[in-house]
């Protein structure tokens, strides 16, 4: 795990609603201390106004929608399709746990979609997983997906692994190696789905997007909370992806 890809991450962790927040409501604080009363008083103010308008599930909403909702969802694969490639996500190895419960919802949600797939295109097509280690875990995640796929009914001998992926560019470089000009679907969460096709293009791929783990809604009520840590999950989401495209446009994507 280099330097860089770590100082990112911690960059980053500071640039999320609820940091943000934060660190203003503690600038007021710091104002009062210092008895400047009235500007500390409106920072606050300003501080508690940000972190209540990021935790406004209609707004949230807002924010998040157009990001999930670029690409549609792929209910039905081309035919021709000869890879599946499942993004990495999380895990925690605990063998006291069952494997469902080891990789994190969201990436149980991501190989369900792959699955799906598989099955769709009556297992002409083979699946990639990929994701490290992580910091402080003996397992990559390309190894917890695969044993998740192998215990959701798929044969190890239709599973591909890339073990040593950190990100998403990592990841399409891999794809580029392993499936050359093959027709590919690429599955992520549709929040994640622009940036990683736009890390797949410059790999020079043009794979089918197949995204889902949708969380966002224009629509149904019960998405609707008027504040809501909820809410504020999907604020910081947004916040998440619309840097990590500032990034890419920053390095040429």
């Amino acid at each position: 795990m280099n330097a860089a890809f770590l100082l990112k991450k911690f960059i980053s962790t500071f640039l999320m609603p609820l940091p943000l927040g934060m660190l203003i409501i503690a600038l007021g604080l710091w104002l009062l201390y210092r008895h400047r009363t009235k500007a500390g008083k409106r920072v606050v103010l300003a501080g508690l106004g940000w972190l209540f308008l990021f935790s406004y599930d209609p707004f949230a909403n807002l924010l998040l929608y157009p990001i999930e909702h670029r690409y549609p969802a792929l209910l039905q694969p081309p035919k021709d399709t000869r890879y599946i490639y499942v993004l990495g996500g999380g895990h925690h190895t605990d063998a006291t746990l069952p494997i469902t419960s080891q990789v994190v919802p969201e990436s149980v949600v991501r190989l369900s979609e792959g699955i799906r797939l598989y099955h769709a295109l009556n297992g002409r097509a083979r699946l990639i997983v990929s994701g490290y280690k992580g910091l402080n875990d003996p397992t990559t995640h390309a190894k917890m997906e695969q044993q998740l796929a192998i215990a959701l009914g798929i044969p190890q001998k239709d599973i591909l692994l890339v073990p040593d992926a950190q990100d998403t560019q990592d990841e399409a470089e891999a794809a580029k190696v392993i499936a050359g000009k093959a027709p590919l679907a690429l599955v992520s969460s549709a929040y994640h789905m622009p940036r990683a096709i736009g890390w797949f293009q410059q790999e020079g791929l043009h794979p089918f997007p197949a995204p889902t783990y949708h969380l966002s809604s224009l629509t149904h009520p019960h998405y609707f909370e008027i504040f809501s840590a909820n809410a504020l999950k999907k604020s910081t989401i947004a916040f998440h992806e619309y840097l990590g495209m500032l990034w890419q446009k920053i390095k040429g994507a």
